[in-house]
């Protein structure tokens, strides 16, 4: 596989002349500027959803936290495994029917 070098280099470089990176961040625009954001119902509903309880269980949690404190919290590599590969399925299942539509 050949390496594309059409990029420029990222950091100092002898042949840069200034510093690039973090150190050289663009200007902040000033407040006020003109800009504007809109931001469309769905998003606006997804916050106002999100807004709301956390979906976690707190008393499973602190259930959890206690066994692993306690040296009784046993991890099952099969059922991770089973887990992550039913996740990996749904997501190609969902993408499959995308590209059906």
């Amino acid at each position: 596989m050949k390496i594309n070098s059409s990029l420029p280099p990222v950091g100092n470089t002898p042949d840069s002349g200034r510093t690039r990176g973090p150190a050289a961040t663009p200007p902040r625009p000033e407040s006020g500027a003109g800009e504007r954001v809109d931001i469309s119902s769905l998003s606006s509903r997804l916050q106002e959803v999100g807004a709301g309880e956390a979906p976690v269980n707190a008393q499973r949690v602190a259930e959890i936290k206690l066994a692993i404190s306690e040296g009784r919290f046993q991890i099952n590599p099969e059922r991770i495994a089973d887990g992550l590969l039913s996740s990996v399925r749904d997501m190609l299942g969902r993408q499959e029917a995308s590209k059906s539509e």
